[in-house]
C-alpha cells in the first residue's frame, strides 16, 4: 500500500515536470465564472458617475506578467493602502456608496479597490484585466480588485500589502465584474 502511494506520488510529480528543465510548473489559479450575478446595488450609481472606472472593455484576457508589471502591482497596492485612511461608509439613508476615496475622507474597501483600478489604468493596464470582485469573510462583505494575469487571478486587497492568488486569500468570493462586458455593469458568479 505504501509503495503504491509512493509510486503514484512520483508519477504525479513527473507528469507535472517540464521536459526541458525537470522542474514542476504550477498551474495559474483562475476564477471560473458560473453564470450571471447581480452587482451590489451601489455599483450601478458608481457606473453612472464613473463609466471609465466601471468599464471592463479591452482585448487582453490576461496581462502577461513581467518583473516590471509585478512591481507596478505591488507599488499601487501599497500606495493606495498606505495613502488613504480606511473607513466604513456612514450608516444612514444613503447606505453604501462606491466612489473614489479622498485624502481627507479616506474610503472603504470598494473605494480603495476602485482607486487601485484607476491607478493601474493610468499605467496602461487594460480594463479587461482589472475586475472589482465581492466576497465575504466570516459573514462580512468585502470588495477587492482582481487582476487577471498570466500568473493567474491576483488579488489587491486593502487589508494587506501582500498580493496573493485569489485562491490563497481567506475570502469566499461570490461575484465579480464580467470582462469585456460593454460598460462593465455585468457581473458573473464565482
Amino acid at each position: 500500500m505504501i509503495r503504491s502511494v509512493i509510486v503514484i506520488a512520483f508519477l504525479l510529480a513527473v507528469a507535472g515536470c517540464s521536459e526541458t528543465t525537470g522542474s514542476i510548473t504550477p498551474t495559474p489559479s483562475v476564477m471560473k465564472p458560473l453564470g450571471y450575478a447581480f452587482a451590489p446595488p451601489a455599483f450601478y450609481t458608481f457606473c453612472d458617475e464613473q463609466p471609465r472606472l466601471c468599464s471592463t472593455d479591452g482585448d487582453e484576457a490576461a496581462m502577461t506578467m513581467t518583473a516590471q508589471r509585478s512591481a507596478e502591482l505591488k507599488a499601487v497596492n501599497e500606495q493606495v493602502n498606505r495613502g488613504f485612511r480606511q473607513r466604513d461608509d456612514k450608516p444612514g439613508l444613503d447606505g453604501d456608496r462606491w466612489e473614489l476615496p479622498t485624502k481627507a475622507g479616506g474610503g472603504d474597501c470598494e473605494d480603495l479597490a476602485i482607486m487601485k483600478k484607476a491607478e493601474l489604468l493610468k499605467r496602461g493596464w487594460p480594463a479587461s484585466t482589472l475586475l472589482l470582485t465581492v466576497g465575504t469573510l466570516r459573514g462580512a462583505g468585502h470588495t477587492v480588485l482582481t487582476v487577471r494575469t498570466s500568473d493567474g487571478d491576483l488579488v489587491l486587497d486593502n487589508v494587506t500589502d501582500a498580493i496573493k492568488p485569489w485562491s490563497k486569500t481567506p475570502y469566499t468570493f461570490y461575484a465579480r465584474q464580467k470582462p469585456n462586458a460593454g460598460g462593465g455593469a455585468e457581473w458573473t458568479r464565482i
